[in-house]
């Protein structure tokens, strides 16, 4: 919902916050690591014209071609962008503890890597992290995980 709104779309509550055009172009929008979208989803993201990178395109195509092509879109000559972190995107092995686990999502491997291309860019300004549910968490691994990427994202490196 909240992306919906902030694309322009009219969404109950938020379009007080955000203004009846939305604070992002959805040319520039990419969603990485999508595993299940309805159909009216899958209807408003290509109208709209958001670049859906899904899980088949990361196991084809491997995740650090899947994020230099999504940097390319949402920040076209090193520019400036916003990141919001699905946890949930990443798989219930790595974390349990979201709102809707769905397997066969992005592992943890994977995820860093992501997070580690993302800072190596320098044009992160704004990151958000969604989607983790300390009451159904196992052991904290949830909230670990979500720490552990933000801190990749933000630059930090084995070296």
């Amino acid at each position: 919902m909240p992306l919906a709104a902030l694309l322009g779309l009219s969404v109950p509550g938020l379009k007080d916050v955000v203004g009846h055009d939305g604070l992002y172009d959805p040319a520039r929008v990419a969603i990485v690591g999508a595993r299940s979208l309805d159909s009216e989803e899958r209807k408003v993201l290509s109208r709209l014209g958001v670049h859906v990178f899904t899980m088949r395109d990361i196991d084809e195509r491997q995740m650090a071609t899947v994020v230099k092509e999504a940097l390319d879109i949402v920040a076209p000559h090193r520019g400036a962008f916003c990141l919001s972190l699905d946890i949930d995107g990443l798989d219930p092995d790595v974390a349990p503890g979201v709102g809707t686990p769905v397997p066969g999502g992005v592992s943890f491997r994977e995820g860093h890597l992501a997070m580690e291309m993302i800072a190596d860019h320098g044009g992160l300004c704004a990151m958000d992290i969604v989607e983790v549910n300390p009451i159904v968490d196992r052991k904290n691994v949830t909230a670990i995980s979500a720490v552990e990427m933000a801190a990749s994202a933000l630059g930090k490196t084995i070296i």
